[in-house]
């Protein structure tokens, strides 16, 4: 991976939706070198997936999503791997990632409502062998995600302090 990688990495995080073409001139390629290489980065799973960031405010659906501290009692063979993999089977769990600090991994899951999410835990996480503790916070807003301000009145208060 060399700095033109880089830049259309950089370029696609902010939008994924730009074409070969217009990413081009933003990288200094060819709009055919910048197909080659996103295909190449594609194929080696550098790019693992290209997706849509939704405002779930404003959605009708109502979704309750959950950050699930968990602590475990790492595997002999495989450490905390097996029990992560185990964990992220699960369709409810989005993201999973072991930290540093009183618990070794975090959990994101979504649900449809409270009771879905409790149900999650307690009969499914919880059950898990080498589970030792959980401890549930639910996202009441969310302000900002993935570098975005959700909220219409934040993005409008942010621009102004900035002029």
């Amino acid at each position: 991976m060399d700095n033109f990688d880089k830049k259309i990495l950089n370029v696609l995080h902010e939008d994924s939706r730009l074409t070969p073409a217009q990413i081009a001139p933003m990288v200094g390629l060819g709009e055919k070198q910048v197909a080659e290489r996103i295909k190449a980065m594609e194929e080696c799973e550098i790019i693992a997936k290209y997706t849509t960031l939704f405002n779930t405010e404003k959605l009708s659906d109502d979704i309750v999503t959950a950050l699930i501290e968990v602590k475990v009692t790492p595997q002999m063979s495989s450490g905390f791997d097996a029990i992560a993999k185990n964990i992220y089977q699960f369709d409810e769990v989005k993201a999973v990632y072991l930290m540093s600090g009183a618990y070794d991994l975090c959990i994101t899951i979504e649900g449809k409502n409270l009771r879905e999410v409790s149900r999650f835990v307690s009969e499914k996480l919880s059950t898990m062998r080498d589970i030792i503790s959980t401890a549930t916070h639910f996202i009441l807003k969310k302000y900002k995600t993935e570098g975005v301000i959700l909220d219409k009145d934040d993005r409008e208060e942010k621009r102004q302090f900035l002029i």
